[in-house]
């Protein structure tokens, strides 16, 4: 059944948001974050400290995508105010593996006795910070944060071993604050 849809949500304070061409830019006390939202159909305003969406005889489809627009909005305001932080843990049994970062590039030392480091290339926008045994991937965008957590993750995983007995390797533990199960 068509309907026409109006959704409005608040702005948090201290954040500004800007619209042009469908490019929606938030700006806050931790930085600043650029996402492309739009599609034909529906109608994206800002409005003083409210986001207005609209659509015209609109499905279900219509009405998803709007909410999904919304929950990408709030994973900027939360990046530009708090910050996303992902935690993975480095675990080593049969080799003292050991990470640092240096310069623009994380390295992997002695994963199961390789004499060559592995490298992992931070992009920019997010930092990587080694504590022991925990490596913290702090950033403003939630998407390049995960991926980059991602990559340091499936770039310790070794194809044809054991997992139940070769379990070296670098694990996710924490995605945004909440705990991942394995």
């Amino acid at each position: 059944m068509k309907a026409d849809i109006n959704e409005k949500f608040a702005i948090p304070e201290g954040i500004q948001v800007s619209l042009a061409d469908g490019t929606f830019t938030v700006k806050g006390p931790k930085g600043q974050v650029s996402r492309k939202l739009s599609l034909p159909g529906i109608n994206s305003k800002v409005e003083g400290s409210e986001i207005a969406f609209s659509s015209k005889n609109a499905t279900q489809r219509e009405k998803k995508i709007i909410m999904t627009f919304k929950a990408h909005l709030k994973s900027m305001f939360k990046g530009v105010t708090e910050g996303h932080v992902y935690k993975l843990k480095v675990c080593s049994s049969h080799f003292p593996m050991t990470a640092a970062v240096k310069g623009s590039q994380l390295e992997i030392k002695n994963y199961f006795g390789e004499q060559i480091p592995r490298t992992f290339e931070i992009p920019q926008g997010v930092t990587v910070k080694v504590d022991g045994q925990v490596i913290m991937v702090d950033g403003v965008e939630k998407e390049l944060v995960g991926q980059t957590a991602a990559k340091i993750e499936l770039g310790t995983k070794r194809a044809r071993f054991d997992k139940r007995i070769f379990q070296d390797g670098i694990y996710l533990t924490e995605k945004d604050g909440k705990p991942v199960g394995r």
